[in-house]
């Protein structure tokens, strides 16, 4: 009888937790040819117009990944904060990624809000095998708009993130590992939400087998 008390209290506290939450995952997509993920070193990218935000999202993530002895490194310590000023070509990103690859790192985990839950195009993307099969270098280059549209964000109320997690190992191709959608509902406070979709995101990589 203990037991069964035990387990409708974990029932209980985990509906609580999730009610409270202001992030729900909607989608993800693994590659199937990847079972686990082993990292060393890893870039912390947000891609956001609110330096706070991105600075809150990065540091937090940074600790995360630090904690399980992996090094991690946030776009704000590798980059000036003006390097999302200008847009950058294919080029340059062709550079920036070779400078990763000449320093180390082995993977990036990339995020950005990419729209709002009731556009319809974002329930067919991870069924299109060009969207998965998309590079980091594209997919920076695509959502560059998120720094210079002020209006980018001023209709939802509802916002979808997406992120990708991408290896950029030297001894095999680069490639998508990992890919989720999730929706972050009426955010009130920038660390609260920053915070849900932390603990959210680290809690489905730990469940893929993806945050070794």
């Amino acid at each position: 009888m203990n037991y069964l008390k035990v387990f409708f209290l974990l029932i209980c506290t985990s509906l609580l937790t999730l009610g409270c939450s202001s992030t729900q995952l909607v989608e993800q997509w693994k590659n199937p040819t990847v079972d686990t993920l082993y990292v060393s070193k890893i870039l912390i990218v947000g891609m956001t117009p609110n330096l706070e935000a991105r600075k809150e999202f990065e540091q937090l993530l940074k600790e995360e990944y630090t904690a399980k002895g992996i090094e991690a490194v946030m776009s704000l310590e590798l980059f000036d904060p003006t390097f999302t000023t200008d847009k950058k070509s294919y080029a340059e990103l062709k550079v920036i990624e070779n400078i990763l690859t000449a320093n180390f790192f082995d993977a990036v985990l990339f995020t950005k809000v990419v729209g709002s839950k009731t556009q319809k195009t974002y329930s067919k993307t991870y069924r299109d095998k060009e969207y998965l099969d998309m590079p980091f270098q594209e997919d920076y280059y695509r959502h560059q708009e998120i720094y210079y549209n002020p209006k980018y964000y001023d209709e939802y109320k509802v916002y979808r993130a997406e992120t990708s997690l991408y290896c950029i190992c030297p001894t095999k191709d680069r490639e998508l590992i990992w890919k989720g959608s999730i929706d972050i509902i009426d955010p009130s406070s920038i660390k609260k939400t920053v915070n849900d979709y932390v603990n959210l995101l680290i809690l489905t990589l730990e469940q893929q087998q993806l945050f070794q």
